[in-house]
C-alpha cells in the first residue's frame, strides 16, 4: 500500500503532491526531527506490565497492555490480550484484543464498554484548547474485528465537561484496515496544565440506549451521555466477537502523519509513570525484590526506588493470600502475606508488614517473593 509523505512546514504538516511507495530518507529524517508527536502512550502496544491475558473481565480496570483501560459496566463478560498479530508489513508486531466470551446481545440502557487512553494534562497544552488558535487533533490507528459495522470514538475534556465524537466503519471481516479521523478545534475551555486527567480518549465497543438516543455529537459541546456513541455496533451480541487495535497514534493537526516508533525502553518509561511492576512471580518463586529491616519487634519496613518519576506518589498493587512474601535475617526468616504503603512520593515509596513477622528492631535482611503468583507494582495510574 503506498504511504503519503509529508513535510513540516514550521507550523503544520502538509502532504507532498504525491505518494511514494516509501518514504525517502530526506523525508524519515525530518519527521524524526519532530519527535514526540503521538499523544498517545505505548501506541504500538509493546509494553503490558501486568500480563498479556486476563480472562472473565466484567469490571473496569487495566489488564494487559499499559495505558489502555477497559471501562465497563454490566455489558458482557470479556477476555483482553495482548496478541502477536499485526498488519503486515506495517512495521507492527503486536496488538490488543477484545474478546466476548459472555454475550449481552440485548444491552440494558446503561450498559458501556470502551478501551480508553487517558491522558494527563500538561501532556497536552500544545493543543492549545479554549483559545483562538486552538488545534484540531487527529486520530489514527490499524483495526480488525470479526463484526463488521460503525464503531465510534469519543474525545472528552474533562476539564471543561465537554466531549465530541466521530465513527469509522470496519468493512471487511477478520481483516487489518487503517482508519484516521480528524476532531474540530474547540476555542472553548482550555486543559488544565497540571498532572491531573484532562483528556479522555476512548473506542466505543457497545452501549445501551442512554448513550446512544440522540444525535452523534461531531463537534465540540458540553457532555450529553445520549450523544456519546450514537450508532456503535454492539460488539456483546455475541460470544467469540474479537476487535483488536495497534498503531494508535493522536497527534496535532488535521493530517495523520506516519506512526512515531519509539525504542522500547522508552515506551517502557513512559509506561511507568503510570505504572511500575517492580517483580512478577510469573518468572518463578523466591526472587529477590528489595533488602530490608525490622523497624522494631513487629515492623518491618523497606523502601523501593521507584525508576521514573511517576505522576504521583503510587498505591501499591499486590496480591493478598497466604505467603506471598518471605524476609530472611539474623539466621531466620518470616513469610507473610502482603505489604502497605507507609508513604509514597514520585520517586519512593516506602512498605511495611506489622502485624506478620517479629524479630529484633535494627536487624536488617532482604526480602523474596515466596510463590510463583506474588506481584509487587506501583499504580499512579489517572
Amino acid at each position: 500500500m503506498a504511504k503519503q509523505a509529508y513535510v513540516y512546514s514550521g507550523t503544520e504538516w502538509v502532504p507532498l503532491a504525491s505518494e511514494v511507495t516509501n518514504l525517502t530518507v530526506y523525508q524519515t529524517k525530518a519527521l524524526n526531527q519532530f519527535p514526540n508527536r503521538n499523544l498517545v502512550i505505548n501506541g504500538a502496544m509493546q509494553v503490558a506490565q501486568r500480563s498479556t491475558s486476563v480472562a472473565s473481565i466484567t469490571s473496569s480496570g487495566y489488564n494487559t497492555a499499559d495505558r489502555y483501560r477497559v471501562a465497563i459496566a454490566t455489558q458482557g463478560t470479556w477476555t483482553q490480550s495482548v496478541e502477536n498479530d499485526a498488519p503486515s508489513g506495517s512495521g507492527f508486531r503486536k496488538s490488543l484484543k477484545m474478546l466476548c466470551t459472555t454475550a449481552d446481545a440485548s444491552p440494558a440502557a446503561g450498559d458501556e464498554i470502551s478501551i480508553q487512553q487517558n491522558i494527563e494534562g500538561q501532556n497536552i497544552q500544545q493543543v492549545k484548547k479554549g483559545t483562538a488558535a486552538a488545534e484540531q487533533l487527529t486520530l489514527s490507528f490499524w483495526v480488525k474485528s470479526n463484526v463488521t459495522g460503525t464503531y465510534v470514538v469519543n474525545i472528552a475534556d474533562v476539564d471543561n465537561s465537554r466531549e465530541v465524537s466521530k465513527s469509522y466503519t470496519i468493512s471487511s471481516s477478520a481483516t487489518w484496515e487503517y482508519k484516521t479521523i480528524t476532531f474540530p478545534a474547540d476555542t472553548t475551555g482550555a486543559f488544565d496544565n497540571d498532572n491531573a486527567l484532562s483528556l479522555s480518549l476512548s473506542f466505543g465497543l457497545g452501549a445501551g440506549s442512554n448513550y446512544t438516543s440522540g444525535t452523534l455529537q461531531q463537534t465540540w459541546a458540553a457532555n450529553t451521555a445520549a450523544n456519546r456513541f450514537v450508532g456503535q455496533t454492539n460488539l456483546a451480541s455475541a460470544t467469540n466477537n474479537y476487535w483488536q487495535i495497534t498503531g494508535v497514534q493522536l497527534e496535532v493537526g488535521d493530517t495523520a502523519t506516519p506512526f512515531e516508533f519509539k525504542p522500547f525502553a522508552q515506551d517502557l518509561a513512559e509506561c511507568q509513570r503510570y505504572f511500575y511492576m517492580h517483580i512478577n512471580g510469573i518468572n518463578g518463586s523466591e526472587l529477590p525484590i528489595c533488602v530490608g529491616t525490622m523497624y522494631s519487634t513487629n515492623d518491618f519496613r523497606t523502601i523501593i526506588q521507584l525508576p521514573v518519576f511517576m505522576r504521583t506518589g503510587p498505591t501499591i498493587s499486590a496480591p493478598t493470600g497466604t505467603d506471598y512474601f518471605r524476609f530472611y535475617r539474623a539466621n531466620a526468616g518470616d513469610s507473610f502475606n502482603s505489604l502497605s504503603v507507609v508513604i509514597s512520593s514520585n520517586s519512593t515509596a516506602e512498605l511495611t508488614n506489622t502485624t506478620e513477622v517479629s524479630g529484633t528492631g535494627g536487624d536488617a535482611g532482604f526480602l523474596r517473593s515466596n510463590n510463583a503468583s506474588t506481584y509487587l507494582g506501583f499504580s499512579a495510574e489517572l
